[in-house]
């Protein structure tokens, strides 16, 4: 995980402009485990480039793609979208990096066009540049740079990112230039989970020092928005969970009050948060991805003021459902995706003070699994069946020393 040396370099310049053959994790249906498959990477096209996969940590929503719960999911895809990778070679007109350069693939990617609306506005980061063929499974120019070596057929990228693979091809624009001297299985974390959850609360809700906070779900999102609101100086966070064994690493981070709903009968949780705080909570937070949680949040948001932010992604069909009344007496319903950040400008910032000390993120990687003998899929399986288990919040999948 050290920064590039000249012998890598060499290699990569080998292999630059040619198909490379690796071995990939690869998911063939809905609910099914992934397989190793031999693959072949094409070269990347102008606008692109080729990475070296070094360290992938499991976020579920590749768990939820792969239950075909997903409306976007299409099959077989290469699944994975938080990693750590250091770049191999770069496509026509590539500027921003180059070989050996250490990025984070990030599935919302930043063009910076001057014509880009969505860039050039302060009110979000959801730039849509590539967003079409991105949902569609393809790179920019709808088509594939996967196929399997036996049958050469065609495999779907997935969220622009496809890192279950020793090599995986990106948008220029959807890959964040990191300080390589920050090890790549814990940078790979502000790929996706922790960085959403930092963002939802300094950049979405912008939560004020002395505010209530109520944190549904303690998954590493959950814990990395207590993270957040302890650092944004929080006086009161009240933390939400059916598992109580997630409630002592809660409190390290900075936790007030833990809940169980189980311990309060048929009382709706929202109630209950209600009669804790009298008024409710000046933000809420939803990290589940259950639109029911989802209502209970807003629903224990402060009259006149409160905020409820929605950070988990819902099953397909799902619907939100509340009295208007709870909008009319001044509470604010609100999203985010991937809190905010515009990617490639803040994740290198992220890491910046992950290394100076002030964001520390070790705690979250709960297992470690190295792959054996080229066996993505075996080490991925793994990680799954780690992050089923309760008990992990991170699982990384370390490819490559």
């Amino acid at each position: 995980l050290d920064p590039v040396d000249a012998a890598t370099l060499a290699e990569f310049a080998k292999t630059a402009g040619k198909p490379i053959e690796c071995q990939a994790a690869v998911a063939w249906g809905p609910n099914q485990p992934l397989t190793n498959e031999t693959i072949i990477v094409a070269p990347p096209r102008k606008g692109e480039i080729r990475v070296k996969v070094m360290s992938n940590a499991l976020c579920h929503t590749d768990i939820y793609t792969l239950s075909g719960q997903d409306p976007e999911g299409l099959f077989p895809c290469i699944l994975g979208h938080e990693a750590g990778t250091v770049v191999e070679s770069v496509g026509e007109g590539v500027t921003s990096v180059v070989p050996g350069d250490h990025v984070i693939p990030c599935y919302t990617p930043q063009c910076n066009a001057p014509s880009c609306i969505f860039c050039a506005s302060p009110k979000t980061n959801l730039c849509p540049t590539i967003r079409s063929t991105q949902g569609a499974g393809m790179m920019p120019d709808g088509t594939t740079r996967f196929t399997t070596k036996e049958g050469n057929k065609e495999i779907f990228h997935f969220m622009g990112c496809s890192t279950f693979s020793e090599y995986t091809v990106i948008a220029e624009i959807s890959a964040a230039k990191i300080n390589p001297r920050m090890p790549l299985n814990k940078a790979c974390l502000f790929g996706c989970g922790v960085a959403t959850g930092l963002g939802a609360v300094w950049n979405t809700c912008k939560v004020e020092a002395g505010s209530s906070v109520a944190v549904f779900g303690l998954g590493a999102v959950g814990l990395a928005v207590v993270q957040a609101a302890k650092m944004a100086g929080a006086s009161r966070i009240i933390c939400i969970d059916l598992n109580k064994d997630k409630f002592t690493i809660a409190t390290q981070l900075g936790c007030t009050d833990c809940v169980c709903p189980t311990d309060h009968g048929k009382t709706p949780i929202q109630e209950v948060i209600v009669g804790m705080t009298k008024w409710g909570v000046d933000y809420s937070f939803d990290c589940t991805g259950n639109v029911e949680v989802m209502r209970s949040a807003l629903e224990c948001a402060h009259r006149g003021w409160g905020e409820s932010c929605v950070i988990g992604v819902a099953a397909a069909g799902k619907v939100l459902s509340t009295r208007p009344f709870q909008l009319v007496t001044g509470r604010v319903w609100k999203g985010t995706a991937f809190g905010g950040w515009k990617s490639r400008s803040a994740v290198p910032q992220l890491v910046e003070r992950s290394m100076a000390g002030e964001l520390p993120v070790d705690h979250y990687v709960t297992h470690s699994i190295d792959v054996e003998g080229g066996d993505v899929a075996a080490a991925t399986n793994a990680a799954i069946h780690a992050l089923h288990g309760g008990d992990c919040l991170r699982a990384v999948v370390t490819y490559a020393k």
